[in-house]
């Protein structure tokens, strides 16, 4: 293997990993906030949801992002990857029936070197 893929890799794993840091940190966020975890990297054929959290009658589809400032993290999240998450929630919705009378909501968790923001509702399904 070149240098070049070597070091591609090394920097695969490292991103990885800071991703799986950001998401046990937004999952203990929500669950300060009350939120009950679903579910964790929840992959359907169509894409993957970081966080599926409950609160009450509300169910929260969360991507984290991670970046160097918040604006970037949330503006991290684009359309493509809106719509992506959104066919995982019907996945998601069509398996866990009894959730159907909940709210579903697509919700940010941004993550920046000691800061974080939570965006309730940062999109609303076909955006």
């Amino acid at each position: 293997m070149s240098t070049d893929a070597q070091d591609r890799k090394a920097a695969r794993r490292r991103a990885e990993r800071a991703g799986r840091r950001s998401e046990w940190a937004a999952a203990f966020i929500l669950q300060l906030k009350g939120y009950r975890i679903l579910a964790r990297r929840f992959r359907a054929q169509s894409g993957e949801i970081d966080l599926i959290a409950r609160r009450g009658g509300v169910v929260a589809f969360v991507e984290v992002k991670n970046r160097a400032v918040l604006e970037d993290a949330v503006s991290a999240v684009t359309a493509r990857a809106r719509r992506r998450i959104e066919r995982a929630a019907d996945m998601f919705a069509a398996h866990h029936r009894h959730l159907a009378e909940c709210v579903f909501r697509y919700d940010i968790i941004a993550i920046a070197p000691w800061r974080f923001q939570h965006l309730r509702g940062a999109w609303r399904l076909g955006e």
